[in-house]
């Protein structure tokens, strides 16, 4: 009896479609340096960051849970809300624009919605940063989906083919 063989395409390996991390594949050394610079970053807060995050911690802003300087693919942002998706930002009046909008695009591209604010709006008025912070996480919303990939097909072989 012959034994046939049959080769199969593979559209690459299969991801949890509920992180987003997935697709940026952020692994290695490369995973621990942005842990490094998060924790960094934690330690060493901006005068803004600083008092946001007396407004955003232990739930207080709508009973949301916040992460602080939270990795995301491969960026680190300022402030997380994992559950609704919504990042925070806080940015210096000289910060590339281009840069923000490629960050933007990236992180909008796997549904997680950005709001950036100048570290000038921050700290001249707080309690309007926070009520627009509250807007946009009452705001329902959808994550898109991916698309799903095509089930792994068998390629027929020469003697199925009818060569």
């Amino acid at each position: 009896m012959i034994e046939r063989k049959t080769l199969k395409i593979s559209t690459g390996p299969k991801t949890d479609a509920g992180d987003p991390r997935d697709s940026w594949g952020v692994k290695g050394k490369r995973l621990d340096r942005l842990h490094d610079m998060a924790r960094d970053r934690r330690r060493n807060p901006t005068d803004a960051e600083k008092l946001l995050w007396t407004r955003l911690a232990n739930q207080k802003l709508g009973g949301f849970k916040f992460k602080k300087q939270y990795i995301v693919g491969t960026s680190i942002v300022d402030f997380a809300c994992p559950t609704v998706w919504l990042v925070v930002e806080i940015d210096d009046l000289d910060i590339d624009a281009e840069l923000q909008a490629m960050s933007d695009r990236k992180l909008a591209e796997v549904g997680v919605r950005v709001l950036r604010f100048t570290n000038e709006a921050v700290l001249e008025d707080v309690d309007a940063v926070c009520a627009e912070i509250l807007e946009m996480l009452k705001t329902p919303f959808e994550k898109p989906r991916r698309p799903r990939t095509p089930p792994v097909t068998p390629v027929a072989d020469a003697y199925n083919a009818g060569y």
